[in-house]
């Protein structure tokens, strides 16, 4: 048997109406071999949950440029616990003060890429960090 490509989740939570960045990203992981379902923008928690089951995601990459990271990814952690999603990586990007990033790790989140944060970087993160499934 072998590995199958990294499958990797992106979106954008809540009301946050800014995709040029996260686009950039999936076309990059894209170009580093992993697998990219970018879902779009104005999502619940629930619907990427959801979507994280359906799909056998390795990651979910989630962008937020709009300052709402507190509030809503806890929401979306409770919502990947509830589902029992234990083997998937988190990784959050955009607009994220460094002094949030301690109460996001504490929460569940694994990587956190501030903007300016090179694709080549956040790849290599992936694939260092992912849980593999052999396909």
């Amino acid at each position: 048997m072998s590995e199958r490509p990294i499958r990797v989740l992106l979106g954008k939570l809540g009301l946050d109406g800014h995709d040029r960045g996260v686009k950039v990203l999936a076309k990059g992981l894209r170009d580093h071999g992993m697998e990219v379902i970018y879902l779009g923008m104005r999502l619940t928690p629930e619907q990427i949950a959801t979507v994280a089951v359906q799909e056998d995601v390795d990651v979910i990459g989630i962008s937020l440029l709009s300052g709402a990271h507190m509030r809503l990814m806890p929401a979306l952690m409770e919502e990947i616990r509830r589902r029992e999603i234990s083997d998937v990586l988190v990784v959050l990007g955009g607009t994220i003060p460094e002094s949030d990033e301690p109460a996001l790790h504490q929460m569940g989140v694994h990587g956190v890429f501030r903007l300016g944060a090179e694709i080549d970087d956040i790849a290599a993160f992936i694939r260092e960090n992912v849980p593999r499934k052999v396909g």
